[in-house]
């Protein structure tokens, strides 16, 4: 089951830096996770100050 980045996020890109297989991107207002790369690790929501990346 993939993560996936609430509205909570303040884009400062700490998850970004943290994917392991490159599943987080800058997206508009805020990162995106693509669901066919993420691997379900929660590297993203460990990084996160806001904790924005949660499970679907």
């Amino acid at each position: 089951m993939a993560y996936k980045i609430t509205d909570a996020c303040i884009a400062c890109g700490a998850c970004e830096a943290e994917c392991p297989v490159e599943a987080i991107s800058a997206g508009d207002d805020k990162y995106v996770i693509d669901p066919d790369e993420c691997i379900d690790c929660g590297s993203c929501a460990d990084v996160c100050p806001v904790d924005a990346p949660q499970p679907e």
